[in-house]
């Protein structure tokens, strides 16, 4: 008996422990573990240089001074009209275009100058209107080293376009295509054979002389002579001696208007008056105006269409009209109307590229441009591995000093 009120003892001792631990347990508050309740950290877009909420700013380097002033202030005047007018309207995807601009009057080391400072200072997104084959090419390694994109260069230059540069796009026809033009035009539908070249010694020089020397070749043919200036003087009485003593039957010029212009008044007043023809760096509208009487005949190959054509090509009646909106003091032009095709393409990129924008992916953008007409009845053109825009090559001629055209290629 006495061991059967130990046990019940013994049980009720434990279920009292169990009942205390129980009521321990319930009472005693959780032990948890330390949560970091903070904000996590928000992902931030990084964009390339250039690129801001409200604005991508771009920049060019172009001659704005100098004996080549006329080309640059045009074909910046051109590009701009457009530009200005996007941006009236509230730009591409809620940014506006914003273009630096430096004046490199037609001189390589400043164009170096002027490129580093764009890249290295003003952080620009791409490099856009350069013009001039000297000026360009000496940037090219810049170019690709930077990783920037570079689009529409007033240059048909061979080395902006061989090898294949991932970083730089052509919107014009070459030197090599205007020159082809003009020398099958001179043997095939002139029936001549004595043609010379007369060009300024330099990149842009050399190129239009191998562009010819390359074109008369398919003839097995080659120039009847040569003769050279320097970039920047009017110094031609030496060219012109070489070149008229050759009794040449054409001449196939590559240097920019005035001492152009001055070859051909002399060359007329000698009483020498072959057939002349100018690539489309000359600047043609001012070509004509210092050519004056002397100019009737002169021929000049163009890479866009005559921009006074308003009827059939929507793009020149745009043009007309935003440049007088814009730049009343100006009147239409050859120059000005290739800036304005410049920017029409540097639109339609920025659009496809989308709102958050890199240099990759404006490069992406530009490659997927095909058979994209503009309103100049011709399509432009890239690929991945093709940033040549177009081919196209108009060939014109100064009659009672206005350009008119002949034939379009």
């Amino acid at each position: 008996m006495q061991k059967l009120w130990l046990g019940i003892i013994l049980v009720l001792i434990g279920l009292g422990i169990y009942s205390l631990y129980g009521y321990l347990r319930l009472e005693s508050p959780p032990i948890e573990e330390e949560i970091d309740l903070s904000p996590l950290p928000t992902a931030q877009f990084v964009s390339d240089p250039g690129v801001k909420p409200n604005e991508i700013v771009i920049g060019s380097s172009l001659a704005l001074g100098g004996h080549a002033s006329f080309l640059g202030t045009q074909y910046l005047h051109g590009a701009m009209c457009l530009i200005n007018s996007i941006n009236k309207e509230g730009g591409i995807h809620m940014r506006k275009i914003r273009l630096i601009t430096y004046d490199d009057k037609y001189d390589p080391p400043r164009c170096v100058a002027n490129t580093k400072r764009l890249i290295d200072k003003d952080k620009v997104f791409c490099l856009f209107c350069y013009v001039g084959t000297p000026t360009s090419v000496k940037i090219i390694d810049i170019v690709e080293e930077n990783k920037i994109p570079l689009l529409g260069l007033f240059t048909g230059a061979d080395k902006l376009r061989f090898p294949f540069r991932h970083y730089i796009f052509n919107v014009r026809s070459s030197y090599y295509h205007e020159t082809k033009a003009i020398v099958r035009y001179f043997v095939e539908k002139k029936g001549l054979s004595r043609i010379a070249v007369f060009y300024q010694y330099d990149d842009y020089g050399f190129d239009g002389l191998k562009g010819t020397q390359i074109a008369l070749q398919k003839y097995n043919l080659s120039p009847v002579t040569t003769g050279s200036f320097e970039r920047g003087t009017l110094d031609i009485e030496e060219a012109l001696d070489t070149i008229q003593s050759s009794n040449a039957e054409a001449v196939v010029m590559i240097g920019t208007y005035s001492p152009c212009a001055k070859f051909i008044k002399e060359a007329k007043a000698r009483g020498y008056n072959p057939l002349f023809h100018n690539v489309s760096f000359v600047g043609a509208d001012k070509l004509v105006q210092e050519l004056g009487d002397a100019g009737e005949g002169v021929l000049i190959t163009q890479v866009v269409p005559p921009p006074t054509e308003r009827i059939l090509l929507p793009a020149t009646d745009q043009y007309c009209r935003l440049l007088k909106k814009y730049y009343p003091q100006d009147k239409p032009n050859f120059v000005s109307f290739e800036g304005f095709i410049n920017a029409k393409i540097l639109i339609e990129a920025l659009r496809r590229a989308g709102r958050d924008i890199s240099r990759e992916s404006f490069i992406r953008a530009l490659e997927s441009i095909r058979e994209h007409y503009v309103g100049i009845g011709a399509s432009i053109n890239f690929g991945p591995r093709d940033h040549q825009g177009m081919d196209d090559v108009y060939l014109t001629q100064v009659k009672n000093g206005q350009l008119q055209l002949l034939f379009y290629k």
